[in-house]
């Protein structure tokens, strides 16, 4: 982190960000590959332990490292006061225990809403920029509310560019890539048509393979519908999964087959343990509470969370049977830890859930899962009952069971080194390929599959 005067040339523009979240952090980096000098205001300890928490975003984090170094971005600890922060970058500021060389022109202020709550009270916040000078700077606003909420503040904000991003494109362990190139970039306006004002954000528009750009309002509607479709698609097929157990049909298959209707599709159509993620869920959470402020009933969006809940244990009761129910005091291997493969995140992961039963019986857990271990050795630092192993066959022949959580597509389970146990295999992401299973010795439970 650089604590250093800013040394500025003759009123360059930059890029303000404020938010110390991994949408701030690859904001930043994006903006920064794009020949914009950035200044990230943040909670420094937050950012941070954000920038440890997603140490498998390999690319992202040398990058950041990079234009830190260079000075194209720095990141300076976030004001306690919006006022303060726009006095910085105010022509008419008076304050006199600035560090900078003279008061830069700002190109944007992107305001990252979860990381600001905290701090920043909002009606200070609008009130400060609405008595800023420079009112002709645009305005973004990124951030998971319910709503209403983001286009009400826009309208509360007394300039006219004003613009909303949600990030419904960004991926977890391709983050950079991913907002470089959008799969959509949906923009929010205040204004109609003023996309023009966002010069720094314009390569990103046009790499997009699909833009959108509508009032606020819309926009935050879009990306909501959005969001829970995908999770209603998730418990879709998860629900259908648990009746092909009972006809003894693979799941997979039928996902197939249905991806080949147009008029379907094949994304997030997988069976397994459900979605977990930051994202979904507060999505989720935010539309439930916007249903019950307006009295609308939103039966099938419940039907959705509670699916997905109870999808998390299934896996396990699906090794309770196995074993009829004796199951104390064994050992089992897990793989995987993350909420899906190629992120190093667990929140929301059913590998919680899991461990919480299978440590009320006394059950000794082996688990393999590199880009999340970090964040599981932080999490259960004092549970005797965990082990965390470097190689997915380290330790194997202590187990009873094999579990499959999390698996990344790319790295393929080796059957000959599971074959020699020949242990059973409950695999609740379909990790093993119907090739795989013919060669597989021992018994495989899966979610909604059967050898």
């Amino acid at each position: 982190m650089s604590s250093q005067p800013i040394t500025l040339d003759e009123n360059p523009k930059v890029c303000v960000i404020i938010g110390h979240d991994i949408e701030a952090i690859t904001s930043a980096v994006v903006l920064a590959s794009l020949g914009q000098n950035v200044h990230l205001y943040a909670d420094i300890t937050l950012l941070e332990q954000q920038l440890q928490q997603y140490g498998f975003e390999h690319h992202l984090q040398a990058l950041w490292q990079l234009y830190v170094e260079q000075q194209k971005i720095i990141s300076r600890p976030l004001l306690d006061s919006a006022d303060k922060l726009i006095d910085t970058y105010d022509p008419l500021q008076t304050s006199e225990s600035l560090q900078l060389a003279g008061s830069p022109q700002v190109a944007l202020y992107w305001l990252f809403l979860d990381s600001i709550k905290s701090i920043w009270v909002e009606n200070e916040w609008i009130t400060a920029f609405n008595h800023s000078y420079q009112q002709t700077c645009p305005i973004i606003i990124s951030g998971i509310e319910q709503l209403g909420h983001i286009s009400a503040l826009a309208q509360r904000l007394q300039r006219a560019w004003v613009y909303y991003v949600p990030f419904v494109f960004l991926q977890d362990g391709e983050a950079y890539s991913s907002m470089l190139k959008p799969s959509l970039w949906l923009l929010g306006e205040k204004t109609a048509d003023s996309s023009q004002h966002l010069s720094a954000l314009q390569p990103l528009i046009q790499h997009a393979r699909a833009y959108h750009h509508a009032d606020i309002a819309t926009i935050e509607f879009a990306r909501s519908s959005i969001m829970a479709m995908l999770a209603t698609r998730v418990s879709f097929i998860n629900e259908m999964s648990r009746l092909a157990d009972s006809h003894q049909v693979d799941i997979q298959k039928i996902s197939q087959i249905m991806g080949l209707d147009q008029r379907v599709g094949s994304s997030y159509l997988q069976a397994g343990w459900g979605f977990g993620g930051n994202t979904l869920p507060a999505e989720l959470e935010k539309l439930e509470q916007s249903g019950q402020e307006n009295r609308v009933d939103m039966p099938l969006l419940q039907a959705v969370m509670h699916i997905n809940k109870d999808q998390k244990e299934l896996i396990f009761r699906k090794f309770w049977q196995y074993f009829d129910g004796f199951i104390d005091n064994k050992t089992v291997m897990i793989w995987g830890g993350s909420y899906k493969a190629g992120s190093g995140r667990t929140e929301g992961s059913a590998i919680h859930p899991l461990l919480e039963l299978l440590w009320s019986y006394n059950i000794r857990t082996l688990v393999y899962s590199n880009k999340a271990k970090a964040e599981l050795a932080h999490r259960y630092d004092e549970q005797p009952l965990l082990q965390l192993i470097d190689s997915p066959y380290q330790q194997l022949g202590d187990a009873q069971a094999i579990f499959i959580m999390s698996w990344s597509p790319q790295n393929k389970l080796d059957i000959t080194q599971i074959n020699n146990y020949a242990m059973p295999i409950f695999d609740a992401q379909a990790a093993l390929s119907r090739d795989q299973l013919d060669l597989l010795i021992g018994d495989y439970v899966g979610i909604g599959r059967t050898k």
